[in-house]
Parts: structure tokens; sequence; C-alpha cells
């Protein structure tokens, strides 16, 4: 059988709207992103902003500029696909699936943020996707999460990602709450990824950004900036390439250090688990006679500079054999040695365990 190994980092670098409209900025982050050897990048995509915000929002008119049409996405798509990186468009409405759909765009995963996650249209056109859809879950109760992920199944989709994490700046250490990954992996048995926004100036943020991959949970999402620290939108949580580098290989160590989860001995442990040099070995504790039987009052527990081939749980069925020949004090017990005979060892013998 072939043992398990452990899980590979999955590093997405999210752009979002840093890029601020400037379609060369966003072709420069997706070159970074390549170079830095990580697997995905993610792009927001919006196309019908009526759809998507009020026109009263404060963000309305900033956003009609932050947007790039069809023809723009063809391009950017294309660029991104050819620099070997999966592509995770998180769409912020209708239109944008409809359009990936459409085009039958190569990309990996739909993404829903977490402000999308029961809208019951935007669900409705993200189940025709054929491949992987991510669902946001920041700020979402269990009920919420429920409803989405029941209804994504009703319509035949079983290839979900949880994406856990929320913005909030400053980010409080305890309000992150790593340990409740575990229960939402437990309670809907889906995958679940971790989406980092601790602060760009936190001294903690590439530790704290791998601490889900310590857990066992290989996907992590980062927004990424062309300019570490600048005042652009979406700064506040994102790295640059010298600290994406930093955590991509955190991210590798620490799901290595957190392995495989397999119970049975991998071959370091087994070395080092050894009877004799490592675990005590039975031997004589004064010599033994030709003929004399082994016995508590001949027999001990010492470490070795040998291996032994006699493990210390058989100790018991040891006792009442049979020495073939001088046993000298201090050597190791081996079968070459005794006369021996399995027999089923009664406990009450040696302790006072009643069965």
């Amino acid at each position: 059988m072939t043992k398990p190994l452990p899980p590979t980092p999955y590093i997405i670098a999210e752009t979002a709207y840093n890029h601020e409209g400037d379609i060369k900025y966003l072709y420069q982050m997706i070159e970074e992103i390549a170079s830095l050897k990580l697997q995905a990048v993610k792009f927001h995509l919006l196309l019908n902003l009526e759809s998507y915000m009020k026109r009263t929002h404060p963000l309305y008119q900033q956003m009609k500029h932050w947007m790039f049409t069809e023809n723009q996405w063809n391009d950017i798509f294309s660029f991104a696909n050819k620099k070997k990186l999966d592509i995770i468009a998180l769409c912020d409405d209708v239109d944008s699936i409809r359009y990936i759909i459409k085009k039958k765009k190569k990309v990996a995963a739909i993404e829903l943020h977490a402000t999308s996650i029961n809208d019951y249209f935007m669900l409705t056109e993200a189940a025709q996707f054929p491949g992987q859809i991510i669902l946001g879950i920041g700020g979402s109760s269990i009920n919420d999460i429920s409803y989405a992920v029941d209804f994504l199944k009703h319509h035949g989709k079983h290839d979900l990602l949880l994406m856990y994490g929320f913005q909030s700046y400053p980010t409080q250490y305890a309000d992150v709450n790593l340990a409740k990954m575990h229960a939402i992996h437990n309670v809907f048995r889906l995958p679940v990824g971790y989406a980092d926004h601790t602060g760009y100036d936190d001294p903690n943020n590439p530790v704290l950004s791998v601490a889900a991959a310590f857990m066992g949970f290989p996907v992590l999402e980062k927004h990424y900036t062309l300019h570490f620290g600048k005042e652009r939108i979406d700064y506040h949580a994102a790295v640059g390439k010298k600290q994406m580098q930093l955590i991509r290989d955190l991210m590798t160590v620490a799901l290595q250090i957190h392995g495989s989860g397999q119970i049975t001995l991998s071959e370091p442990e087994k070395t080092y688990g050894n009877v004799g040099p490592m675990k005590k070995a039975i031997v004589a504790k004064r010599t033994i006679k030709k003929g004399e039987k082994l016995s508590l009052d001949n027999l001990w527990f010492k470490r070795t500079p040998e291996e032994s081939t006699i493990e210390q749980k058989q100790f018991l069925h040891l006792l009442g054999s049979k020495a073939t020949r001088d046993i000298a004090q201090d050597e190791v017990i081996d079968y070459s040695k005794i006369e021996y005979q399995f027999k089923t060892v009664n406990l009450e013998q040696f302790t006072k365990v009643k069965r």
C-alpha cells in the first residue's frame, strides 16, 4: 500500500480591485504572481454595475472606472492561461458568471463572495458552471452556509470548497478563530480553505498567513499588490513579492510538518523505536544457567548497543521458558537462547486484575 502523502500548498494570489482599473498594472501583477510559482490567480469580475450596487453606494462612481470589458477579460484570461496559472473568478454579478459559462473560459473555479452566499440568482447561475464552486463564508452563519451548500447540491453541484476568513482592519487575533475551520469541515464534509486578511504591516503576517497550513489546510487565499504598503484599494491585507515568497516557503514547511496523518510508523519512527539501542531490551539480570527457567528474578530491561528481536510487550510470554545454554549477565535474550513454547498469559498471576 502506498503511504499517504502530505498535502501540497495551493496558494491563490488575489488581485481584487488593487489594479484600480489600470489594465497594465493587472498584467504586471499576473507576471509577478507567475514568477513566484504560485498555483492560482484570483480576479474580481464585474460586468453589470447596476445589478451589483445602488447608485447611492459610496463606491459606485469609483467602481465604474475599475471595471473591464468582456474583450479585455478575454485577453487577461488568455495571458494568465499562458502563464500556467489556474484562474479563480470571483463573480460579483450574474453577467460575469454567464460570460464565463457562455464563452467557455478556462477557469479552475468560480467563487461567490460572502455578500452573495444566499443570493438566489447568483447561486442559480453558478450551479450551471461545470467546474468547482468556491463559497466565501466569512461572516456567515452555519444556516447561511447550509442554505448555499444544500442549494448547489440540489442542483447537482458537489465539487465545492468553503473559503473561511473575513476582512476586518485591524483584525484581532482572537477573532480569527482558526479552530472553527475544523468544525466547519466536520459539519459539511467539504474542503475548507483559508482567506487570510492579516494587516500588511503586522510583523507576524507571514506566520499568521500559514497558520491554517499548520492545521493541515492546504489552500490559502492572499491579497497581492505590486507596491507593498501603498494606499490603493484592498492594500490593507495585501502582500508584495518578497512577503509572498516567504509565505510560499513557510507554507510548504507547515504542510510537511503537519504530514499526512498516517497512523502507521514512518521509517524514521521505526528506527527511533528499535528495541535495544532506543527502547530497553530484555536482558539477563544475572547469569542464567542452561536449563534454568526465565523468571522475574533473572530478567531485566536495559538499553543495549545491539538490537533485539524480542519486543518489550512479549516479556510475560517468556516467563517459564528454559535457557538452552548459559546466558551471561546483561546478555540480550532472544529465541535462539531459550526453549520457548507459546502460551496464553494469565495476568492474574502477575497483577490484581481479574479477567
